[in-house]
């Protein structure tokens, strides 16, 4: 797999994810091609490419609780993140199918009132 460094789907969950309230996008790896997006420091997505070399670009976020195995056991897009899964993490595999660019704007609204602090998550 190539690793793509000026990947327009990143570029577009990264508009997605900074217009919410106070979230920040950071890059990191060794090309930039991770974007960590966060409110007030706290990480509620990530958008990676070939984590711990599983061959996926992915998106990461957090679901409520329950969520997490319904998605992975009902859509094979769905998989679960190594380290973070036991935190209620769940990845989509942006390479398995069509994307739906309103699924990842709940997604990522969904984490976001997760993990910000109350008042923002609830502008949300």
């Amino acid at each position: 797999m190539s690793k793509k460094t000026n990947d327009s789907r990143r570029d577009r969950i990264t508009k997605l994810a900074t217009a919410l309230p106070e979230a920040t996008a950071e890059r990191s790896g060794s090309l930039d091609q991770h974007v960590g997006y966060r409110v007030r420091g706290k990480p509620f997505a990530y958008y990676t490419v070939d984590e711990h070399n599983d061959g996926r670009i992915a998106l990461h976020v957090k679901l409520g609780e329950g969520r997490q195995e319904a998605f992975v056991s009902s859509d094979t897009r769905f998989f679960l993140p190594k380290y973070m899964a036991h935190h209620g993490w769940v990845a989509l595999d942006l390479d398995a199918g069509k994307i739906d660019w309103a699924e990842i704007a709940e997604l990522l609204r969904e984490s976001y009132r997760l993990l910000a602090p109350k008042r923002l998550g609830a502008m949300v």
